[in-house]
């Protein structure tokens, strides 16, 4: 106990963690219900958060007392998930929510099945134009 009431960086730690707490309660992943026409929405997110610090402890002539530096910082981000619809005849639905993609990558990976669908389409045309060809019923080309 004596070692945590000299070292700064423990009180660092135990502020830091305690800004989280309160950021990450049950109120902030599952959001207030929104009352509307017979139904009821209760908002779901993802909340995910990280965090950083660091000291160092070293000693001048100068300033023999003043012998540590550090710093601590945190970071949170929330993300709607889904949407729980109650409605007044009982009935329950989850929602969800599609995020955006996030980086070109994710762009690319989506549109990939539309992509090959256009391009087996395409190929299946021509396959088909070739075959009548061949087979004599297309005299337009």
């Amino acid at each position: 106990m004596e070692q945590e009431k000299k070292n700064p960086l423990s009180e660092l730690m135990r502020t830091t963690m305690e800004n989280i707490k309160t950021m990450a309660d049950a109120n902030t992943i599952i959001g207030t219900p929104i009352q509307a026409e017979g139904v009821t929405l209760i908002p779901v997110s993802r909340m995910s958060f990280g965090m950083g610090m660091g000291g160092t402890e070293f000693t001048t002539k100068q300033y023999p007392n003043q012998n540590f530096g550090g710093g601590s910082g945190a970071s949170a981000k929330l993300e709607p998930v889904a949407f729980l619809v109650v409605r007044e005849d009982g009935g329950v639905k989850l929602l969800p929510v599609a995020p955006p993609p996030a980086t070109t990558v994710d762009r690319v990976i989506e549109t990939v099945p539309e992509v090959v669908d256009k391009v087996t389409g395409f190929i299946e045309k021509q396959q088909e134009k070739k075959a009548r060809k061949e087979s004599g019923e297309d005299f337009a080309e």
